[in-house]
């Protein structure tokens, strides 16, 4: 199984949380289900105040060794598989969401993950699209319509709770070898696309981010492995080495 018997390489991370309470329950909630890390981006209250070490109770030490980013990609990029949290639910926009227990199934088909992430918005506004772009897939936590939004530690104790669950089923299916692009490769591939779809005038300044947060979408959905992002990433270079070379004859 991909986990084991606890979450040896799973890291929880937080988005610009602004509730030392929250903070220190998902301190706890990581002490109760041996996950490896916690990881805090842009903490926007004071993460180790007496509020946060009172709720963490044993979690204590997530709290001394959390990690701390400026910013979330370079909070996930170490990572193999990139998991998201989000509250709403637009299937036609954003069509790798799935809900947890359907993600967590997926996950769980793969025989090994070196460092898989499952991300956390912001207590009041969630992640951003942007955001939401840097995972693999984004999963939902089925709620009331009417009050769609689940609190901070809430979500992730759901979250662990259904990977617990399910780490323990005995699988009847032949597990896969574990094959995807991360989260960096795909970030980094459509950096050199856009820069590529600019020079050549395909893409404008205003309108790129746009576009390419489009095709980015595809791209997840493909569920595109680690040899088609290197293939797309030498057609690019290839183009830019034709380009570049062109110019000089």
């Amino acid at each position: 199984m991909i986990l084991g018997k606890n979450f040896s390489n799973l890291k929880v991370i937080l988005v610009e949380p602004n509730g030392p309470l929250n903070v220190g329950s998902v301190a706890r909630l990581c002490s109760n289900f041996e996950v490896d890390e916690l990881r805090i981006v842009s903490p926007k209250c004071d993460i180790f105040s007496l509020e946060a070490k009172k709720m963490a109770l044993k979690g204590h030490k997530f709290l001394e060794n959390c990690k701390i980013f400026d910013d979330l990609q370079k909070a996930i990029f170490d990572c193999d598989l990139v998991l998201a949290s989000c509250g709403r639910i637009d299937e036609n926009k954003n069509s790798f969401f799935g809900s947890s227990e359907d993600i967590v199934d997926w996950t769980l088909s793969f025989k090994w993950i070196n460092n898989l992430a499952i991300i956390f918005g912001r207590e009041d506004r969630g992640l951003t699209n942007s955001e939401l772009l840097l995972a693999n897939k984004t999963f939902t936590i089925p709620t009331s319509q009417n009050n769609p939004s689940l609190n901070l530690s809430h979500a992730v104790s759901i979250a662990l709770y259904e990977l617990n669950k399910s780490s323990k089923r005995n699988f009847e299916r032949e597990l896969k070898v574990f094959n995807l692009a991360s989260s960096k490769q795909i970030h980094d591939s459509f950096s050199e696309i856009e820069e590529l779809l600019l020079k050549v005038g395909y893409l404008l300044k205003h309108t790129s981010k746009a576009k390419i947060s489009k095709f980015k979408n595809f791209i997840l959905r493909a569920n595109t492995s680690i040899h088609e992002i290197n293939v797309l990433r030498g057609i690019v270079h290839q183009i830019n080495w034709f380009l570049n070379n062109s110019k000089k004859n």
